[in-house]
């Protein structure tokens, strides 16, 4: 479990709100990570995103062209500085990036960009696959959102396993975490655009 200390950073490190707003999120939700992220956007503190936008102007686009040529992929994820955008663990960051989209096709970076109407129609299918069950209510929404939790590491980017640990155990969003510890700056991977022969058009 995560220490009070380790999931303020966190925090901090996803949305850029200051360290009080932090701590009083966490609190607000019981130290649910995922909640606080709400709980910040809501209150508007998560202009984070802007000032994430505002401070990680720098870093690179990356390609990827899978053998046989028949996947391609883009990705773009930024820095602060033009100097960590240009470090090993910054560029191969990227490259490990563009080889998870080839080979996981997400269709978001994060579950932020999940619209909430999907997200409803998602859950509404759970709802329908258990419709029989005799379970009372609180137990079919903690189902439901069990199985909600599955899309997102499906759909989203960040949510998914990382392909290079064959144990499983690392999200993306811990990998670009990790980097970002190593290289003291806030980390943002922006969007990215995969194409594959045959598909689209």
């Amino acid at each position: 479990m995560a220490s009070h200390a380790e999931l303020v950073k966190k925090l901090r490190e996803l949305t850029g709100a200051g360290v009080m707003d932090c701590k009083a999120a966490l609190e607000a939700s019981a130290g649910n990570l995922e909640k606080s992220i709400e709980f910040l956007r809501k209150k508007g503190l998560a202009d984070a995103a802007k000032k994430a936008h505002r401070t990680a102007r720098e870093g690179l686009v990356g390609a990827y062209i899978h053998p046989g040529g028949k996947i391609g992929v883009l990705v773009e994820v930024n820095c602060e500085t033009d100097f960590v955008a240009r470090t090993e663990k910054f560029q191969q960051l990227v490259k490990d990036l563009a080889m998870q989209v080839a080979a996981a096709s997400p269709a978001y970076v994060s579950r932020e960009e999940v619209p909430g109407a999907l997200v409803e129609k998602e859950r509404e299918i759970y709802r329908q696959q258990m419709a029989d069950a005799k379970r009372p209510p609180q137990v079919l929404d903690k189902i439901v959102e069990g199985k909600l939790e599955k899309f997102y590491a499906e759909q989203c980017l960040l949510d998914q396993p990382f392909i290079k640990d064959a144990a499983g155990k690392t999200k993306v969003k811990d990998l670009v975490g990790q980097v970002s510890a190593q290289v003291g700056e806030h980390v943002v991977v922006r969007r990215f655009s995969r194409f594959q022969v045959g598909e689209g058009g």
